[in-house]
């Protein structure tokens, strides 16, 4: 590999709409035989390494991995203390030279972009506080299961209600309008998401014929959706900040009543951890609108399909 041709996935844009497409319907073939691909077999290793919590993260890249053939060496990131103990740079250079591709659960975006500078190896975000373009993809994967495949992602409608300014928020504006979706984010004015990532989803609707619109109104962010996509009010970091920021986000809970604007067959959507009652209500999670353990199970085959596009590029 040369650096010139290492293709790396640290946030949304980072496909192109035929890209994206290609990665996707991928995940969909690969959801039909999940040992269609073999890009890993020697197997080669990945480095999976995690800063934060994690659960569907950790399971579903290390049994993707080993599904290509490969071997998940999984990292404890608070042990190795990447940028505290030894540089992201100098780590980054050793695990190059022994790992096909890292995949970094982290905290500042900053992070993995100085990690994929010069690894000279693939590097996956596989969250960070800016964005989690494994999740969305995976949500798209999901919808386009429910929908008819990829190419019915155009002209969908995706709410999102919740943390407007959060990574998940982020990646839907980024991740949506490349599958040509009008993405519409329902959120507190003090919680807007970054306008930077806004205006780069608004320039990248322009060529997908889709479209992003920033709303405080609820209802109005949901009205005839196609999907509706929540996420919990305190991400990780924020804790401390839990009691100050409940209140401004209960209007934006997804309970039945919102749910009623949307389409009458609208798919639900959560990236979990969900918590019931909170923003989202158990009646809405657990009914029959809800998709999130589809998703859950597509975190698996979209980043399969990830890793072996990326392996592919490079």
């Amino acid at each position: 590999m040369t650096a010139q041709t290492i293709r790396h996935m640290l946030r949304d844009d980072d496909l192109s709409p035929a890209e994206q497409a290609e990665v996707l319907e991928l995940a969909l073939r690969l959801r039909a035989d999940r040992h269609l691909e073999k890009p890993l077999a020697g197997p080669q290793a990945v480095a999976v390494i995690f800063d934060k919590p994690t659960l569907r993260t950790q399971v579903s890249f290390a049994t993707g991995i080993a599904e290509l053939g490969g071997y998940p060496l999984v990292l404890d990131g608070n042990l190795a203390q990447i940028g505290v103990r030894e540089s992201i740079s100098d780590t980054a250079r050793v695990l190059g030279r022994q790992v096909s591709m890292i995949v970094w659960r982290t905290h500042a975006q900053s992070r993995i972009d100085e990690m994929a500078a010069v690894a000279g190896v693939p590097v996956v975000n596989a969250l960070t506080d800016d964005f989690h373009p494994c999740q969305i993809l995976a949500d798209l994967v999901t919808i386009a299961q429910h929908r008819g495949g990829v190419a019915a992602l155009a002209g969908q409608t995706l709410a999102y209600v919740g943390d407007g300014a959060n990574n998940m928020a982020h990646s839907y504006l980024l991740g949506g309008v490349t599958a040509g979706m009008h993405v519409r984010v329902g959120t507190p004015e003090g919680y807007l998401p970054d306008a930077e990532i806004l205006a780069a989803a608004a320039a990248i609707a322009e060529q997908t014929g889709g479209s992003v619109t920033v709303t405080s109104d609820a209802a109005a962010a949901v009205a005839g959706a196609d999907a509706v996509a929540t996420d919990t009010w305190v991400s990780m970091g924020d804790e401390a900040t839990a009691a100050e920021r409940a209140e401004p986000f209960v209007p934006y809970r997804l309970d039945a009543a919102l749910l009623a604007h949307a389409a009458p067959d609208a798919l639900v959507l959560h990236c979990l951890p969900a918590y019931r009652g909170k923003e989202i209500t158990a009646e809405v999670i657990d009914g029959p609108q809800s998709v999130v353990w589809d998703e859950a199970e597509n975190r698996l085959h979209a980043q399969k399909a990830l890793m072996t596009w990326l392996l592919g590029q490079s």
